[in-house]
């Protein structure tokens, strides 16, 4: 077994052998030798273990589970697997840039408290667009929920996080575990309940240091996910959020999985509880308006046009 590393990266996948081998490859590149990549692969799937071991590096280990757990379960058994002491997340459609890992330990050995959670910026690429996400950073005091889920305009990643670019301490990974079941949100989830302990704080690299693919024509299970099942989740996160993120997330989140039923009674259902239980500002029933009544697509090219991204293949 090769020494013990400086960061264990966790790839959970199933049924993408090309996609998981570009992930792996990405993080055996990094700039600091001292990685092992812990792939645990959700299920039978023998394509994947076999495109696994044609990479040849004793860096790399595969464990094959023997039924789907989801994603967050594969996490959780890629963390308990870990042997380093901090860990970090790599989607298997994702891929880190070479600096990444290197970038985020200074950044987490230099923090103020003993369990630092460090995310960086990434690089949001489309079939349509590039773009760098989050826009902005938090603001000194900013509570952490409101960052990630208050928008300053019509459009999300004003205040971002996304599972692969997530490095924490192993130990962290296994006190607060991701929560299994849950289809949407699993890193805001994840990162609300850690830091809520007083020895956890969340960090940022300034620099994108991660390429998230979106193929807006690839099937993805999360899309999917019951709008009434995350609507479950928020109300039993509301603890944790401050009333004006909980309204933020409730017209946003929860607004856009809903609004494909074109259903009046759910529609004044959200806004009811965003209300009542939140504090909605002017760009949350904006939001939620413009979630309603505009197409996704056309909600896509009008995003597009208005923060002047470029063209992926420009």
């Amino acid at each position: 077994m090769p020494p013990t590393p400086e960061v264990s990266v966790v790839v959970p996948t199933r049924g993408r052998p090309d996609l998981v081998t570009r992930a792996v490859r990405s993080a055996l590149a990094q700039t600091m030798d001292a990685v092992e990549v812990i792939v645990v692969v959700d299920g039978p799937d023998d394509a994947t273990v076999a495109a696994l071991a044609a990479i040849g590096d004793d860096r790399l280990r595969v464990v094959p589970l023997a039924e789907s757990g989801g994603a967050p379960h594969a996490r959780n058994v890629g963390a308990a697997h870990a042997r380093a002491e901090y860990t970090a997340f790599l989607d298997d459609d994702d891929e880190f840039l070479p600096e990444k890992l290197a970038t985020q330990l200074k950044v987490a050995r230099d923090a103020d408290r003993a369990l630092p959670v460090v995310a960086s910026r990434l690089i949001n690429r489309t079939p349509r667009a590039d773009s760098v996400l989050p826009r902005r950073l938090p603001a000194d005091g900013e509570p952490i929920s409101e960052y990630l889920t208050v928008r300053r305009g019509l459009f999300y990643g004003d205040g971002f996080i996304q599972t692969s670019t997530i490095l924490a301490p192993t130990e962290l990974l296994r006190r607060v575990p991701f929560t299994v079941g849950l289809r949407r949100q699993q890193e805001l989830d994840w990162t609300l309940r850690a830091v809520a302990h007083d020895d956890v704080q969340l960090l940022f690299a300034d620099e994108p240091l991660v390429v998230w693919h979106q193929d807006e024509d690839r099937d993805r299970i999360s899309l999917h996910a019951p709008w009434e099942g995350q609507l479950a989740w928020l109300r039993g996160i509301r603890h944790l959020v401050t009333p004006r993120a909980y309204a933020a997330v409730m017209l946003s989140v929860i607004g856009s999985m809903a609004a494909p039923t074109r259903s009046p009674r759910v529609f004044r259902e959200l806004l009811r509880d965003a209300r009542r239980h939140g504090r909605p500002g002017a760009l949350d029933y904006l939001t939620y308006l413009q979630i309603w009544l505009l197409p996704p697509g056309l909600r896509g090219r009008v995003r597009d046009l208005l923060l002047g991204r470029k063209r992926a293949d420009g």
